[in-house]
């Protein structure tokens, strides 16, 4: 059985040649595939291997402090879902043309298990209307989101903050909940929508895979995106078939 892995962190990172040939060498050594991002305001990660091997990458990598007790998301495959390994630098680690400033800190966040408390309830503990905001590609929304969420049909990131001011008046008096595949892009709207003036944005701890992994997966609709050749999981994080694209038919 396989073990697929993804995480990342907002950290200040300088040395990142020298980081990104270290990380090069030990996974490959434990025959690890998938990519490895490196950017100055941290890192994000997606691998496969067997347990051992993902257990001996991780059990190295967390021996830098910059990356001790780095939070990871898992499932498991019969195949590797990843045809080679890369490690690559970039200016960030998610592009939203906005740097995050890792050093002042993460954005606040709602655990899957009180999420889903408050969904059930129809409100969060001060009685407040939750707004889930999908921060996500409309083709990865169109595999599944959760029911009621605000979808803006994005084509990418870093269209977001417009569509979100644009519409800034949904969301007064409401307490938002950003969410993603693996808790990355909705750290980072919302940090970057809370300076924006939206008001306070929680992110969904550690994204949707985290919720299916801890929850039931009530509230969710569907199939989650991943960015691996399984193409989508289900609520029991197991792989599943992507959905027909729908195309117009001829006049």
């Amino acid at each position: 059985m396989i073990v697929n892995v993804a995480a990342y962190r907002f950290v200040p990172l300088a040395d990142l040649s020298a980081l990104r040939e270290a990380l090069h060498a030990r996974a490959e050594a434990l025959a690890l595939k998938g990519t490895i991002l490196l950017a100055p305001e941290g890192i994000n990660l997606f691998l496969a291997g067997t347990r051992a091997s993902v257990d001996g990458f991780l059990g190295w990598l967390r021996e830098d402090v910059r990356f001790a007790g780095l939070p990871v998301k898992e499932s498991v495959s019969e195949t590797v879902p990843f045809g080679r390994l890369r490690v690559r630098l970039k200016r960030e680690i998610i592009t939203l043309r906005a740097p995050v400033a890792p050093h002042q800190g993460r954005a606040p966040a709602v655990d899957p298990a009180t999420l889903k408390r408050w969904l059930d309830q129809g409100r969060d503990d001060a009685g407040r209307e939750v707004l889930l905001l999908d921060t996500r590609n409309a083709y990865e929304t169109d595999v599944g989101r959760f029911a009621g969420a605000i979808d803006y049909r994005i084509a990418s990131f870093t269209a977001l903050p417009d569509a979100v001011l644009a519409d800034r008046g949904r969301y007064l008096g409401k307490t938002v909940v950003s969410y993603c595949t693996g808790g990355i892009r909705c750290e980072k709207a919302a940090l970057h929508l809370s300076a924006l003036g939206v008001g306070e944005v929680l992110q969904l701890e550690g994204g949707i895979l985290k919720y299916l992994e801890e929850t039931d997966g009530s509230h969710w609709e569907g199939g989650c995106f991943v960015f691996d050749g399984r193409g989508a999981v289900d609520k029991d994080l197991q792989p599943t078939a992507l959905p027909p694209v729908e195309t117009e038919s001829a006049a």
